[in-house]
């Protein structure tokens, strides 16, 4: 999958500190989701389907992730 991330709109978590050691996401066209480390904006992106960011977001609220 190719997916033009040049006009993407970056943004951390409003929960985040103002320190540069974040995760952004960016919502894309037909869907999908960006993900990139705030450090490296450069760097590579993940980027997700819709079914796979609401499969990950639906963990995220159900603590499946949570450590024991």
């Amino acid at each position: 999958m190719s997916i033009d991330l040049s006009g993407a709109q970056w943004f951390k978590s409003s929960r985040s500190s103002g320190s540069q050691e974040c995760v952004e996401v960016a919502f894309l066209n037909g869907g999908h989701v960006g993900v990139r480390d705030s450090k490296n904006p450069a760097g590579a992106a993940l980027v997700f389907t819709p079914s796979e960011w609401d499969a990950f977001t639906t963990g995220v609220n159900d603590g499946e992730f949570d450590r024991p």
